[in-house]
């Protein structure tokens, strides 16, 4: 495993979509078993969407964009990384910032994604519901994961 780089985290600003949008365009075009549903341009524009909504942090390396995470409230509605940029710590950093944020956490992860389940699985994210795929707009099989901060909870007790 290679050693952890570093990253910065902040939030994202409008100028931010590009990068973003690329990246999340990319994993469509990269992952055979993901139907491509948009153009570069509309993913662009969704993802500029999340920003100005305040939902995105970006991890940044040497001044460049190289993964995201966009939560609402609990929900993570996307976590994504550049191509080359898995298992160098970025993924669980932003994921660290979210828990840090929020003591309970939620997604919907696609059954295919084996490397996505493995990461959060790791992270402490449990396995809920699944789906069939009738309610996302893939129509890809998917499985909610819920994370708990236990910690905060025994305090509570």
């Amino acid at each position: 495993m290679t050693a952890p780089v570093r990253c910065r985290l902040r939030p994202a600003n409008a100028l931010d979509a590009g990068r973003t949008g690329w990246i999340l365009h990319r994993f469509a075009l990269d992952t055979p078993w993901m139907p491509v549903l948009y153009s570069e341009a509309e993913t662009i524009s969704f993802c500029g969407v999340m920003i100005d909504r305040g939902w995105v942090t970006v991890a940044e390396q040497e001044g460049r964009v190289v993964g995201f995470l966009a939560r609402d409230g609990a929900e993570i509605c996307s976590l994504y990384l550049a191509p080359g940029s898995c298992g160098q710590g970025i993924g669980k950093a932003l994921l660290r910032q979210a828990k840090a944020a929020q003591p309970e956490l939620w997604l919907n992860v696609f059954e295919a994604n084996t490397s996505a389940r493995r990461f959060y699985q790791r992270e402490g994210f449990q396995q809920g519901a699944r789906g069939t795929g009738q309610d996302n707009e893939e129509g890809l099989p998917d499985i909610r994961l819920d994370w708990v901060d236990d910690t905060k909870q025994e305090a509570e007790e």
